[in-house]
């Protein structure tokens, strides 16, 4: 069986002379298929990532796309500005955003009122006291400005230091606001070093340059010296109230004690003014029902790409595989 097979098989052979030069025109014209291929997705990726340079470069070109041709309205409106999240550098409620939201907003010329739109728990008192400040500018340089502070969940402490600053704080009467008070937290860990038998060794150039440190037992009179700055910033915040709120404030021991307030014991405090919503305040408090939002946002660049960089971070280097294979 297997003779007869091959005797049939060198037949073949002997009947197909030219089979070496169509197994080579069949090679041949496999690898040009795929290389066309290659250099065809090759083309792609490059003018995928032409257009990508190209989109960079005209959101440099124009940062600011957003405010120029989306935010200025035609007709009377009320500005909205967000004061919502964290208040901190490396957040999106920073004071250089805040500020620029609230110029941006004056500098509209239909713009009847602004309306701060605050939900945040606090945070930095620099960040607050500079957008208080803000405020407290504007309302001096356009008196017959409204600017007022509508609290959805909370306004507290940093919060409540910027909103302040304004005409009026509307709120609803569960809203959560005050927390007038400033904090310093850390931990203490000497008690377990000693237990797990770990010793502490540590060298400083300045008798106070380790405070505080909490693999150490802390020393009474750098507790003293932090309380004082505490003490500081604190009777800051007060004086920054007492200015914005003036007589609406009652006197009570505990308005500056830290503590929290709902909107309903709000008012009877003095601490905010009355009850409402956004639409409420518009219509209402300002005379221009329609909102526009100013709240700066993140940049169209820096989104594009923080959203895109690693999607395409993934194509280019695919990119770069297939340019370096031609």
């Amino acid at each position: 069986m297997d003779n007869g097979s091959n005797q049939s098989n060198n037949a073949d052979v002997k009947r197909s002379p030219g089979w070496e030069r169509e197994l080579v025109e069949k090679l041949a014209f496999a690898a040009i298929t795929e290389q066309t291929r290659t250099r065809r997705w090759g083309i792609f990726f490059k003018g995928l990532f032409f257009l990508y340079l190209l989109a960079l470069l005209g959101l440099t070109a124009y940062p600011n796309f957003k405010d120029d041709f989306s935010v200025e309205g035609t007709k009377n409106h009320t500005a909205v500005v967000d004061v919502v999240g964290p208040i901190a550098e490396d957040k999106q409620a920073n004071a250089v955003n805040i500020i620029e939201s609230l110029r941006n907003a004056v500098k509209d010329k239909h713009t009847k009122g602004i309306i701060l739109h605050a939900n945040s728990p606090g945070g930095s008192p620099v960040q607050s006291s500079y957008v208080y400040d803000e405020i407290r500018k504007i309302k001096k340089d356009h008196p017959d400005l409204p600017i007022i502070a509508v609290v959805s969940d909370v306004c507290a402490s940093g919060c409540y230091f910027i909103a302040a600053a304004s005409d009026k704080i509307i709120v609803n009467p569960s809203s959560l606001v005050g927390s007038i008070g400033v904090l310093m937290d850390g931990f203490g860990f000497v008690d377990v070093m000693q237990k797990v038998g770990v010793d502490r060794r540590l060298m400083t150039a300045g008798a106070h340059k380790a405070m505080l440190d909490p693999f150490s037992p802390p020393k009474e009179d750098e507790k003293q010296y932090m309380q004082g700055l505490l003490d500081q910033v604190h009777q800051q915040f007060i004086t920054a109230v007492k200015n914005g709120r003036g007589d609406r404030l009652k006197d009570t021991p505990d308005l500056f004690s830290g503590l929290v307030w709902t909107g309903e014991e709000g008012v009877k405090l003095g601490i905010v003014d009355g009850f409402g919503t956004q639409d409420y305040v518009a219509k209402e408090l300002i005379g221009a029902e329609e909102l526009v939002d100013f709240t700066q946002q993140e940049h169209m660049l820096d989104r594009l790409a923080g959203r895109l960089g690693a999607s395409f971070g993934q194509s280019f280097s695919s990119f770069v595989k297939t340019w370096s294979l031609q």
